[in-house]
């Protein structure tokens, strides 16, 4: 075992040598931001303290704070944060009233060292998952092949895992991000040669592996199944036309493939950018962001111009101003009447603003919201924005540009101001009764 500690911190150095009775040579002082924590510039912070465990020296990799530290050698295994300064400004650092210890162990790092190996993926939990890959493929792990494997693997889990949390892959937020790692992982089994949906297959060997510590992935396990395979049939059909125009393409490049081709791909066949990048990054190619990002641009100004929104032009400018500055809002509300956001934007009389105060009406956008939009012929939800002093009555909700959700209300008491965080109540009693009367106004 090696520790490392923050170079000005004496006493987490001495504690480590009287605790372990280990010589200097072992206790290591590092300068650098690795040993001292902070949640930004401004908040909690506080040097830390890190253990280490030596693989030996069959390995490659040096001691902590050398050039050579990131090898496999040396294995970072558990980390101490000693939370006992607030950062108020750049300049100004006070102690905290109550300080703290935060630590973490890395559990799977933790099992590789238990069971001999620096290797997470040589650990009995993912050999089993590989296994299951390598019968599903009709293939062998081998060194060529092997981080094919290892990218399914994990994958496979953390979409499982996402996906038994209620997260269901969608073109934005946390949904996006999902179908981004699914698909990831798709890849990689469609490199292995398969043209058959093998993950919901896979997952089989996952939950019998994990259940007894995690048994929501085996109430889960239908809708798994279910959202693998239909998401990887997809995710094939659009793999296999996207991989035979990109494969022509490449054989015409050098080293950068055109814009065009990937704004193509993109908005003809939906082909997401990243994955075109991480195709290409495999063969050491890149894409032309700059001719991309500027047909993205005349793309989105097509549809401003083809857009028919309040007749009011200046209006309309505004919400493609914001919606291109902050992108599209998060929505929760299929899985929760409540949460916490962050005030992305505010805006009163249609004009951006800094805050908003008591008695003031206007519009607030947060990053993410459990308030139901306009649409579909459903009215928006109503229910209340609140944090500490602060309370906003929100009266309506819209959805603009398609995914961009405004509340619209009144300050009834405080002040908010953009970047503050807040917390999101719907009043669920109304949004049940309108959610059974859109559903009985279908039924008729």
């Amino acid at each position: 075992l090696y520790f490392t500690v923050f170079h000005e911190d004496d006493e987490a150095f001495n504690l480590w040598k009287k605790i372990s009775g280990l010589g200097d040579d072992r206790v290591i002082r590092i300068k650098t931001s690795d040993n001292f924590w902070s949640m930004g510039e401004t908040g909690p912070c506080g040097p830390c303290s890190e253990i280490f465990f030596d693989h030996g020296d069959h390995l490659k990799g040096g001691l902590p704070g050398t050039k050579d530290q990131d090898g496999d050698r040396y294995i970072e295994i558990w980390n101490l944060v000693f939370m006992q300064f607030e950062q108020v400004s750049k300049d100004k650092r006070i102690d905290l009233p109550k300080p703290s210890v935060d630590t973490g162990m890395g559990l799977e790092r933790m099992t590789a060292l238990l069971q001999g190996t620096h290797d997470n993926y040589e650990t009995d939990h993912f050999k089993k998952i590989i296994s299951s890959i390598s019968d599903a493929v009709k293939k062998k792990p081998d060194e060529k092949n092997i981080s094919s494997f290892r990218v399914i693997a994990d994958h496979l889990r953390a979409s499982s895992f996402l996906i038994a949390e209620g997260v269901l892959p969608s073109n934005e937020g946390r949904g996006y991000v999902l179908r981004r790692i699914m698909r990831r992982g798709m890849r990689h089994s469609h490199l292995l040669g398969t043209k058959e949906p093998i993950f919901f297959n896979i997952f089989k060997t996952l939950m019998e592996e994990m259940k007894g510590n995690y048994p929501e992935l085996e109430r889960a396990q239908s809708l798994i199944k279910e959202t693998l395979k239909t998401e990887e049939e997809k995710f094939l059909v659009l793999l296999d036309r996207g991989i035979k125009i990109l494969n022509d393409e490449i054989s015409k490049i050098n080293k950068t493939l055109p814009g065009e081709v990937a704004f193509k791909l993109y908005d003809t066949y939906g082909f997401p950018l990243d994955l075109t990048e991480d195709i290409l990054k495999n063969k050491s190619l890149k894409v032309d962001h700059e001719k991309f990002q500027s047909l993205m641009k005349d793309s989105r100004e097509l549809a401003k111009k083809n857009w028919k929104g309040s007749g009011d032009s200046s209006v309309d400018e505004i919400w493609f101003g914001i919606k291109d500055k902050l992108g599209s809002t998060e929505f929760l509300g299929y899985e929760t009447n409540q949460a916490e956001g962050i005030v992305v934007s505010l805006l009163k009389k249609n004009k951006e603003v800094q805050s908003l105060k008591s008695g003031d009406e206007g519009m607030l956008i947060t990053n993410q919201t459990p308030f139901y939009g306009e649409s579909g012929g459903q009215v928006g939800d109503t229910g209340h924005i609140v944090s500490g002093e602060f309370k906003f009555e929100v009266t309506d909700v819209q959805k603009k540009l398609g995914d961009l959700f405004v509340h619209y209300g009144k300050v009834l008491s405080g002040t908010i101001k953009v970047k503050d965080s807040v917390e999101m109540k719907i009043n669920v009693e109304r949004r049940d009764n309108i959610r059974a009367y859109h559903s009985a106004t279908h039924l008729l």
